[in-house]
């Protein structure tokens, strides 16, 4: 039996990014993100719902986001689903996350029209520094992640 395993989110960030390292020291970072969807309701008006998914960054990728995102940023990540599960005073618990293997920002053009170099391979970093103030709406189009 064949299966698929494939998420694409663009939304913006919850909390500030929580960089950690395991004890290899490898990059790990926690983000939450908050993806909105529109739709009409059955009553015609256009309702607004907000999904909020965990997101789990490794290695240079986790680095990036720690250096370039806060809370509010948007961002783009394609990943997997993963189902964790633990068992905390004799009751079994899941929680489903994402758990991230390309990770995109999301910004536009600083006032000089330069791209900044060193970015980690991303190519929607810009040089806009305040990252939490890009509008979704605002890449070029040759920064569209898909």
């Amino acid at each position: 039996m064949a299966s698929y395993n494939r998420v694409i989110l663009m939304g913006n960030l919850t909390r500030d990014v929580q960089l950690r390292f395991t004890p290899n020291q490898t990059a790990v970072a926690e983000i939450g993100l908050a993806v909105n969807d529109r739709r009409k309701s059955q009553t015609g008006e256009w309702v607004e719902e907000t999904t909020f998914v965990d997101v789990t960054l490794w290695g240079r990728t986790a680095e990036v986001a720690a250096e370039y995102l806060s809370k509010g940023s948007p961002v783009f990540i394609e990943g997997r689903l993963k189902l964790d599960s633990w068992e905390k005073d004799g009751q079994k618990n899941y929680k489903l996350r994402v758990v991230a293997d390309r990770m995109q920002l999301i910004g536009g053009r600083s006032s000089s029209g330069s791209r900044q170099e060193g970015s980690g391979g991303y190519p929607g970093r810009s040089d806009d520094t305040d990252m939490g103030s890009a509008g979704i709406g605002q890449q070029d189009d040759d920064e569209v992640p898909f």
